[in-house]
């Protein structure tokens, strides 16, 4: 796998090599990770992979019902592999016309409006 791009002002050229066994093991964790979508939630072929992740996290939190700050935070970090991507996705969350935020005791709560 090659990936490249710029961090910044800087370019980034990456060659990754995995052994079938390291890729089988990579799938293995993706999977777990991603919530089953339904056929109608299921992304358009060319999505760009922030638009993948925006379903899964809609659709974590819709079938959860609803989760606090931290325990969406978690949930969302380890779906998008890092915890700043998960930090974007929350803000997004906080942001859509589908999910209310409360004031809990301690934290805020997310809750799936539809």
């Amino acid at each position: 796998m090659r990936i490249r791009g710029h961090i910044g002002e800087w370019p980034v050229d990456l060659t990754l090599e995995l052994d079938p066994a390291e890729w089988a093991q990579l799938g293995g964790h993706v999977e777990r990770a991603l919530p089953v979508a339904s056929p109608t939630e299921t992304s358009t072929p060319g999505a760009r992979p922030d638009d993948v992740q925006w379903q899964a996290a809609l659709t974590l939190l819709r079938q959860a019902g609803q989760l606090n700050g931290p325990e969406l935070l978690e949930a969302l970090a380890a779906l998008a592999g890092s915890a700043a991507a998960g930090k974007r996705l929350l803000v997004r969350l906080r942001h859509s016309a589908q999910v209310k935020v409360e004031s809990g005791a301690d934290a805020p709560v997310y809750r799936w409006l539809g």
